[in-house]
């Protein structure tokens, strides 16, 4: 369980983002939870200065495609960080350890070869509610933490 709040930072902390372009790969699977991630996400890049045509968001079926989305984006050398955002809430089938494990791999294979950080914003919950207070809800917004992310790797 989260220990803190996703949405608190030290905003002093964040470096200016009004010259960086960020993309964005958002998984359409569980819409009301992803939806609320990607408002997160792009609203605390705005505050930090990203200018909105510098967010470009690209949708993907589920979590499993979040990984060739995000290697698309790489192939675009106009990106300073790509953000994947999905939501895996587990079933009755061992399906959620299968697409948690790969994406946890693939999004990690994509950092440790390439030039662009690729930040993981990838829901894996026990329940709806896990995931309702982790978007938005009692526990923050993990959007939010992955804009803030993306800045600082952004400029690491």
């Amino acid at each position: 369980m989260a220990t803190k709040n996703l949405s608190e930072y030290n905003a002093a902390k964040v470096p200016d983002a009004s010259n960086m372009t960020f993309g964005i790969v958002v998984s359409e699977w569980n819409p009301e939870i992803t939806g609320a991630l990607l408002d997160g996400c792009v609203t605390t890049l705005e505050k930090h200065g990203a200018l909105t045509e510098n967010i470009h968001v690209k949708t993907v079926p589920g979590s499993f495609e979040l990984i060739y989305g995000a290697r698309q984006m790489t192939l675009n050398d106009g990106y300073d960080a790509i953000i994947v955002l999905g939501c895996v809430i587990r079933g009755e089938t061992p399906h959620f350890d299968y697409i948690c494990q790969g994406v946890t791999q693939g999004i990690a294979r994509l950092n440790a070869t390439n030039n662009i950080p690729v930040v993981f914003g990838l829901l894996t919950t026990e329940n709806m509610q896990q995931a309702q207070d982790r978007a938005g809800g009692r526990l923050g917004n993990k959007g939010d933490e992955c804009a803030v992310v993306a800045i600082k790797m952004a400029k690491f």
